[in-house]
């Protein structure tokens, strides 16, 4: 139970429903398979797996959820070969060309007639609430994934004043400074990787791994003006991650000053350990996020349109 990815949010206003409490909330969207003509399908289950009964896992005052999205798998090779085949023999039959809409139709025919064969895939996807600290943290390597879990939480509780955590200082101006030699952030300290873009929609990229950030191959792309999106750090000699541009936090990892404080569970008893994971991480998160919202200049709580 370490998320790997983080998608951070604040909420504007109490959470006060307690795990029985939201579990009963979300509980009339359970995850449930698709169905013969379904082409996918998303829901609650529970954090814990099979061992568990309930959709909330609770540990040190934070909720744990899991969504569990299924997709049928349908290769659009296949689509367009049955498509081309049915097609042409409408063609023929009608001595005329199908029109573009007619072809549309017959593309969502061809799917539905499909679907009852196709093979299916899963994805889950955690998230914590931290009721006192006013946040929720989404182990999602992408916004839109992290949004499709707060959507569904929102639908099932009417409504959640969650926004995207947001900082005073734009993230990639701090980092790009951080990479000129600027680097004040109390505990941070640069690591080897780095992303580069030029301003602009149409700006070049550069990506530099396992590269001196001080080295004047890096400074003459700074000094030509690209800014730094992505940067690799650590923080207290206790987690590593790269930073993003968008304030989310990606390959983020425990060192082992961290995980080694579990070394005397009993790997056997997996609910113990998944439980001891996720009340540890919890822990090194409380102290790391305000680190970062630091870093960057504070919170600019004036987004969040209060």
């Amino acid at each position: 139970m370490w998320f790997r990815n983080l998608q951070l949010y604040r909420l504007t206003a109490p959470f006060t429903l307690d795990p029985e409490q939201l579990h009963n909330s979300i509980e009339a969207h359970a995850f449930r398979p698709c169905g013969a003509l379904d082409m996918s399908s998303y829901g609650w289950v529970a954090p814990l797996g099979r061992r568990a009964d309930t959709l909330t896992h609770a540990a040190g005052g934070r909720i744990l959820l899991c969504a569990r999205k299924e997709e049928k798998v349908l290769p659009a090779a296949v689509i367009r070969e049955k498509l081309t085949e049915r097609a042409a023999a409408i063609e023929e039959a009608e001595a005329r060309p199908l029109g573009r809409k007619r072809r549309m139709e017959l593309k969502d025919e061809i799917t539905l007639e499909l679907a009852p064969k196709a093979f299916t895939r899963s994805t889950l996807t955690f998230a914590y609430i931290d009721p006192q600290n006013g946040l929720i943290v989404v182990d999602a390597a992408t916004a839109k994934k992290a949004e499709e879990l707060l959507s569904l939480l929102r639908r099932d509780l009417g409504s959640l004043p969650a926004y995207p955590l947001s900082a005073t200082h734009a993230p990639g101006t701090v980092m790009t400074h951080w990479l000129q030699g600027t680097l004040s952030a109390t505990g941070f300290e640069l690591m080897d990787e780095c992303e580069l873009r030029e301003p602009g929609e149409e700006g070049g990229i550069v990506r530099c791994r396992r590269l001196e950030l001080d080295s004047d191959e890096v400074r003459t792309h700074l000094d030509a003006g690209k800014q730094v999106t992505k940067l690799a750090v650590r923080w207290d000699e206790r987690i590593r991650c790269v930073l993003d541009s968008d304030l989310s936090i990606k390959r983020l990892r425990f060192e082992d000053v961290v995980t080694e404080e579990l070394d005397d569970l009993d790997s056997a008893d997996e609910a113990a350990l998944f439980d001891a994971q996720f009340a540890l991480m919890t822990l090194e998160l409380e102290r790391f996020i305000p680190a970062v919202i630091t870093a960057f200049g504070g919170e600019d709580t004036a987004a969040y349109g209060k």
